[in-house]
């Protein structure tokens, strides 16, 4: 990432603004003398419509101005112009930089590769929904849209180069219903309107005998499967591993109310090829499907992560709960504090929250007591919403 050391000097006294770029506040690291941290800065810029955090902190003799990891963006020219302004504003010598070496690579925005907060904000459809969870190499999901043109197919994988094979096959087979996101099934499904989706594949997920809180499968992962899965519409596990069958099916008996079928060595129109593998081996491979019987009720997105209330930060530093607050589906850790600079009652907070398999770091911007979210809200997961519940209650202390 793009950096500059350069002579140490007075910062610049914010707001300053240099043609385009606007260096809104400057904020300083608070922490008590037993914590025997190094002081750090955080210089809040806004660059046409992008605001982030730009940190600085002692290299040496000298100082290091950077982006702050948590507020990153891209492109990277803004940072790196954000950076060379800082600089030049604050009349120092350069040490070292590598901010006029750095190559902007060019984005490739591909149009079946979709953001996370496309479902949130954006995503609407009259079609059925079928999603596929864990792609691999994307043969079924490909076999599937090809021959359901009239579906909307979603495809969730983690591993990008399946994903890039992925689009390559969509734009050469010219496939046009799938569209396709990096991001964690166990979360994604929150943000699919209910009674919508016709199937969820589950195909040879991996088994994680050895740490089973990692898998696809769980009572919450179920229970919204059935949210969004319509009457007769299903959840389909494919797998190899008899260990993961045998902890899916004592998950699935456990239901209230459910519709269950297994079969054994079943043969499907279309195979990867690792099961063409694992059936020349003599490998079972074992199939259960959960059939939705009930429609549920639509969920609402549009929750309200404000802060209804002004608070102290003076106050709050002399009270901060340093330990993560870990509760049954979610938790909560105040990390780090900032106060800014010149003005009264205001600060930063960093906070990391929400679910523990894809948490969240947001930073808080207090001014003047008024508490908000910096660079926007939280996703509005189940978990999240827990988590913003729980640290309103912390800093109304």
């Amino acid at each position: 990432m793009p950096h500059i050391v350069f002579e140490k000097n007075s910062l610049i006294k914010t707001p300053i603004k240099d043609k385009n770029i606007e260096f809104l506040f400057t904020a300083v690291s608070y922490h008590t003398e037993e914590q025997n941290r190094k002081t750090e800065y955080k210089i809040a810029v806004k660059n046409e419509d992008k605001e982030f955090l730009l940190t600085i902190k002692n290299k040496d003799e000298d100082f290091l101005i950077k982006s702050d990891k948590t507020t990153r963006i891209s492109p990277v020219t803004f940072i790196k112009d954000a950076l060379n302004s800082y600089v030049k504003l604050n009349n120092s010598k350069t040490i070292f930089s590598n901010t006029n070496n750095l190559k902007q690579k060019k984005e490739q925005e591909h149009k079946y590769l979709k953001d996370i907060n496309y479902f949130v904000d954006e995503f609407k459809t009259s079609k059925e929904i079928q999603i596929e969870i864990g792609f691999g190499s994307g043969r079924h999901l490909l076999y599937q849209a090809k021959n359901n043109p009239n579906i909307q197919f979603i495809g969730l994988e983690i591993h990008y180069p399946s994903i890039e094979q992925l689009l390559r096959q969509l734009e050469l087979q010219n496939i046009t219903n799938v569209l396709v996101v990096n991001y964690d099934a166990r979360l994604f499904m929150e943000f699919i309107e209910s009674n919508q989706v016709g199937k969820i594949f589950v195909h040879f997920p991996v088994p994680w005998d050895k740490k089973p809180h990692r898998r696809i499968y769980s009572n919450e992962f179920i229970s919204e499967a059935l949210r969004v899965l319509k009457v007769g519409g299903t959840l389909e596990l494919r797998t190899d591993s008899r260990k993961y069958f045998d902890f899916s099916l004592e998950l699935l008996t456990n239901l209230n109310k459910a519709n269950i079928s297994i079969d054994i060595n079943k043969d499907l129109e279309v195979t990867s090829k690792y099961e063409d593998r694992w059936k020349k081996q003599g490998k079972n491979i074992y199939d259960v499907v959960l059939t939705s019987k009930n429609e549920d009720n639509m969920t609402d997105l549009n929750y309200d992560f404000s802060f209804d209330f002004t608070i102290s930060f003076e106050r709050f530093l002399n009270h901060i709960p340093y330990k993560a607050i870990i509760l049954k589906n979610f938790f909560v850790h105040i990390e780090e504090f900032y106060t800014i600079i010149d003005e009264e009652n205001s600060g930063l907070i960093k906070v990391t929250m929400g679910n523990f398999d894809r948490p969240v770091t947001k930073y808080l911007l207090v001014k003047n007591g008024v508490i908000s979210y910096y660079q926007g809200n939280p996703l509005p997961t189940s978990s999240n919403i827990q988590a913003h519940k729980k640290l309103k209650e912390i800093v109304s202390i």
